[in-house]
């Protein structure tokens, strides 16, 4: 745990030190790749995750989402269940609350089963070349994906500097059918 403790502390040294501009440009490069995948381009209803100051801006593909008619999910969670649904939204301002841990979340909404999710897009602070993700510790999203109604595609997007040799994984870690960055698309 200690290892991954300390791999967390220098992922998030590395973003933080990307300039905000390059951040803003490594978002929009990595957007327009994963929105030219046949991942999103055929799926009907994507859950993507309403990015952190500190995460690369899922903004555009949100946009472009809609822009194509596809139904767009935000993960909400349930802190007391230490479990995550996704809820429907149709607005990134009037749908949005922000929580008491500083994420934005749909403020209202029932919960759309994992089973019709066609693309899960997926944040972390650190991937390696064989899929596997470092999240932040709370294993929200490991328990999403490992819903067994869940048959869609896991795509994780980060910025190229979070991608690692190694990621420590566990038997309850999950990883991701792909990573899309600002450089380059990875299938495992």
């Amino acid at each position: 745990m200690l290892v991954k403790r300390d791999l967390r502390e220098r992922l998030r040294k590395i973003v933080s030190e990307i300039p905000p501009e390059a951040a803003q440009a490594k978002s929009a490069q990595a957007c327009e790749l994963l929105c030219a995948q046949p991942e999103f381009l055929n799926a009907q209803i994507l859950m993507v995750f309403l990015a952190l100051p500190s995460e690369l801006d899922t903004t555009q593909i949100v946009l472009r989402a809609w822009q194509d008619n596809k139904r767009v999910l935000a993960p909400r969670a349930s802190w007391s269940q230490r479990r995550m649904m996704a809820i429907e939204i149709r607005s990134l301002t009037t749908d949005l609350q922000v929580s008491e841990f500083g994420m934005r979340e749909p403020a209202s909404g029932v919960p759309i089963p994992p089973a019709i999710i066609d693309l899960v897009v997926v944040p972390g602070l650190g991937f390696d070349e064989y899929g596997n993700r470092l999240g932040r510790g709370r294993g929200f999203y490991d328990r999403f994906l490992a819903h067994p109604e869940f048959a869609g595609t896991a795509c994780a997007l980060a910025f190229e500097e979070q991608v690692c040799p190694t990621i420590p994984a566990g038997p309850l870690d999950r990883c991701v059918n792909m990573l899309v960055t600002d450089a380059k698309v990875r299938r495992f």
